[in-house]
C-alpha cells in the first residue's frame, strides 16, 4: 500500500529548547537585530563608508536580520508556549527562506572575498573593477540565484509523504531533519542536497580559499611590517567570518550517508543560525577602524546637535 501524505494539513513538533533557556533566546534575537541595524544604519548614513566593501557588508547585515528572523522568533514562541507544533505550510515556509538566505550568505562571502582580492592585489584598478553596476549585480545575483535554487529544495521536500512520526528532532524546519521522517526513499533528494551543498557550499569556499592564498601572497611581498598589518586588518573579520560560518554550514549539509546524530547536527545548525548574525556585527565593528570612526562621528554630531538645539 502506498503511504499517504497527510501533512497538508497536519502538524509537525519541534523538540527544541527547554523552556528555562526562553530568556536566553530572547536576549540574543535581540542582541542580532540591533547589532546588524546599527551596521545597516551607520554604513547608509556615513557617507565615508559607501565603498563596495561597506556595500557588501549592508547586504550582509541586512542577510543576517531576515536569518535569524525565520528561525528565532518560531523557536521563541515555541520555547514560551512549551509547545513546538508548527503546521505543515508553516514548516515549509520557513525551510524555503532558511535555505535560501543561507545560501545567498554563502554567495555573498564569496563576492565579499573577491572585492578584497581585488582591492590588495589590483588596488590600482579596485575603483575602476569594484564599479556600483558590478557591486548590485553581484549582490543581487547572490540573493536571486539563492531564491531559485531553494525552490528545487522546497518542492522536493513538499512532495514527500510523512506518514510516521510528526517528531522532528530539530529547533526549525531544514531539510536533513525532514528527509529523515519521511516514509519513502528519498535519494533523490538526498543526492540533490548534495550536489546543490556542492556548489552553493563548497564551491564558494574553495574559491574564497584560493582568493586568500593569493592575498595572503600579495601581503608578504610587502616591504614593511606595518604596511602587512594594516593591510591584512582590511581582511582577517572577513575571514573569521568565513571560518565560522562554513565550517559549521557545510558540516551540516555534507554529512556520511549515516548522517550525524540528530544532537550534533542540531548543535552544528544552532551555531550558524546564531553565532553567526551574532558575532558578525561584533567581528566587524571591534577590528574596523573606519566603522569605530563613523561611530563617533556619529555619537560628536548628535552631542553638538542636543547641545545647540538646549
Amino acid at each position: 500500500m502506498e503511504p499517504r501524505n497527510w501533512t497538508s494539513g497536519q502538524y509537525f513538533i519541534l523538540l527544541g529548547f527547554p523552556k528555562e533557556q526562553c530568556a536566553l533566546i530572547f536576549l540574543i534575537f535581540l542582541l542580532i537585530l540591533l547589532g546588524n541595524l546599527s551596521i545597516f544604519g551607520i554604513i547608509r548614513i556615513d557617507s565615508r563608508l559607501h565603498t563596495p566593501m561597506y556595500f557588501f557588508l549592508t547586504n550582509l547585515s541586512l542577510l543576517d536580520i531576515c536569518y535569524s528572523t525565520t528561525t528565532l522568533p518560531i523557536i521563541l514562541s515555541n520555547c514560551i508556549a512549551g509547545e513546538g507544533i508548527i503546521s505543515f505550510p508553516r514548516c515549509i515556509a520557513q525551510l524555503y527562506f532558511f535555505v535560501s538566505l543561507g545560501g545567498a550568505e554563502c554567495l555573498l562571502l564569496a563576492a565579499m572575498s573577491y572585492d578584497r582580492y581585488v582591492a590588495i592585489c589590483n588596488p590600482l584598478r579596485y575603483v575602476i573593477i569594484m564599479s556600483h553596476r558590478l557591486c548590485a549585480q553581484l549582490a543581487i545575483s547572490c540573493w536571486l540565484s539563492a531564491f531559485l535554487n531553494s525552490i528545487l529544495h522546497t518542492v522536493m521536500t513538499a512532495i514527500l509523504p510523512f506518514c510516521g512520526s510528526t517528531h522532528i528532532h530539530h529547533f526549525f524546519c531544514d531539510v536533513p531533519p525532514l528527509l529523515r521522517l519521511s516514509c519513502t526513499d528519498t535519494h533523490t533528494s538526498q543526492t540533490l542536497l548534495y550536489v546543490v551543498s556542492i556548489f552553493l557550499g563548497v564551491s564558494p569556499f574553495i574559491y574564497i580559499i584560493i582568493s586568500y592564498v593569493r592575498i595572503i601572497s600579495s601581503i608578504l611581498k610587502i616591504s614593511s611590517s606595518e604596511g602587512r598589518r594594516k593591510t591584512f586588518s582590511t581582511c582577517s573579520a572577513h575571514l573569521m567570518v568565513v571560518t565560522l560560518f562554513y565550517g559549521t554550514a557545510n558540516f551540516n549539509y555534507i554529512a556520511p550517508k549515516s548522517g550525524y546524530p540528530p544532537e550534533v547536527e542540531s548543535v552544528s545548525s544552532l551555531l550558524y543560525c546564531l553565532l553567526t548574525p551574532l558575532l558578525n556585527p561584533i567581528i566587524y565593528c571591534l577590528r574596523n577602524k573606519e566603522v569605530k570612526s563613523a561611530w563617533s562621528r556619529l555619537f560628536r554630531g548628535s552631542t553638538k546637535s542636543l547641545i545647540f538645539n538646549w
